[in-house]
């Protein structure tokens, strides 16, 4: 019955210190290029896709095709970067409620 409790209460915390990283992760931002920061896509630490910027010039003298590809390429550079993040983030709160654990 103690460890139960004990189960309930060290749940708990964790689950407490999961959704302060995912509020902590919303506030994160991370950026994906491509073509040299032509285009640039911003994500948050949760992997959400906040915007996507193209240059003017490189939008006039690109091709539809080429654009596309490009926004693929910058959005998954900026996906990579949060899952970093995030993983970096969720060790952390690990280390704090389990010591020796990430």
């Amino acid at each position: 019955m103690l460890g139960n409790m004990f189960n309930k209460k060290m749940m708990e915390k964790m689950q407490g210190q999961v959704e302060e990283v995912k509020g902590k992760l919303n506030n994160i931002s991370v950026t994906g290029e491509a073509e040299n920061g032509a285009i640039k896509v911003i994500a948050n630490g949760n992997r959400l896709l906040n915007s996507i910027e193209i240059t003017d010039e490189f939008y006039t003298s690109a091709s539809k095709e080429q654009i596309e590809d490009l926004i693929v390429t910058a959005a998954n550079r900026a996906l990579e970067q949060a899952e970093r993040v995030e993983k970096s983030e969720m060790s952390h709160a690990a280390m704090g409620i389990i010591p020796g654990l990430g």
